[in-house]
């Protein structure tokens, strides 16, 4: 996935600046970002970075609001349902708007029409790791000859039946000719503590939370899915590394129910790259395994088309029938 920075145009800024002269302040009240995954995991942290530092610039509050469950999409029914008034916001991700709609006959929101794009404010890899219940899985080699001996034994979580997090498996288990069982669960959080208390054999997950109970011995980092090795886990290596020609990174985004005035839309944009460039924020991005990164509404609008191509792909290729 290419680095993308914010360009920050002065018909951007003379447009946010347009709506606070013209058309009323704004905000007037406190601002709500949904979630839609547990509190704990590296999208609610990061959320809440952003919202710390997002707060004193707007000055009102910026509350994070947690809806996990169903792949996304009880949380991004409900911002759909918001009303279009800048104090709403959802953090969407391949999942929500390029996954979704190829894998459920009746969603409850619509990627497309339902919401208006905001920014991009994160790029996340993942991370395939392994516990105590597969002693001898230290490596990816070891991961697939055990799962090669006994095919669909071995059991592998991800946050949802077709989240981005079990394409990025089947897509390795493609590549190196295995089957595992597939376990879902409702966010990154309980799929380490499951893999940890050796409920599970692997899982897939944003390595920030997993670092921890990497460096503490209580999982093994097996791979991690982007184009080079993350700082903060220096010996786990890539897929490329490993044996497989793969990379598959996820993203971290705001957009805003569909109808939000451009202006407010514009102005977030502009606050978000600002925040994403100051060094604390950089630091705790980085310290998740994730990399600040920051778009233009419009930039945002033609990058979720570009993915939802790209995962549509990928379903197709995994064979997963919609539901």
């Amino acid at each position: 996935m290419r680095r993308r920075t914010l360009l920050t145009t002065s018909v951007a800024g003379l447009t946010a600046s347009g709506f606070a002269r013209g058309q009323g302040a704004w905000p007037e009240r406190p601002i709500r970002i949904i979630v839609p995954w547990p509190v704990g995991g590296a999208a609610d942290l990061l959320t809440r970075l952003l919202a710390q530092q997002l707060a004193p610039r707007l000055g009102q509050p910026v509350v994070v609001d947690n809806r996990p469950g169903a792949v996304t999409a009880i949380g991004a029914e409900q911002a759909a349902r918001a009303a279009p008034d800048g104090y709403t916001l959802f953090v969407s991700n391949a999942d929500s708007h390029a996954i979704n709609p190829f894998v459920f006959r009746r969603l409850p929101y619509d990627p497309q029409a339902d919401f208006a794009p905001v920014t991009q404010f994160a790029e996340v890899p993942f991370a395939l790791v392994s516990g105590p219940s597969q002693p001898a899985v230290r490596t990816l080699a070891d991961l697939v000859a055990a799962a090669r001996a006994a095919p669909g034994r071995l059991s592998f979580g991800s946050w949802g039946a077709a989240s981005s997090g079990r394409l990025a498996v089947e897509r390795i288990m493609q590549a190196a000719g295995m089957q595992m069982l597939h376990v879902p669960f409702a966010g990154s959080a309980p799929i380490l503590t499951a893999v940890a208390g050796g409920q599970i054999d692997s899982g897939v997950a944003a390595p920030g939370g997993a670092m921890q109970l990497i460096q503490q011995g209580l999982l093994r980092g097996l791979v991690v899915t982007g184009s080079s090795r993350l700082p903060a886990l220096p010996d786990v290596p890539t897929l490329r590394e490993a044996g497989l020609n793969l990379t598959a990174v996820s993203w971290l985004a705001l957009h805003a129910p569909a109808r939000t005035p451009e202006a407010i839309r514009a102005r977030i944009a502009e606050e978000v790259a600002a925040v994403l460039r100051m060094p604390a924020i950089i630091e705790g991005f980085r310290a998740q395994a994730c990399e600040p990164v920051s778009t233009t509404p419009d930039g945002l609008g033609r990058f979720v088309q570009e993915e939802v191509a790209r995962w549509g792909e990928a379903v197709r290729l995994a064979n997963l029938q919609p539901e």
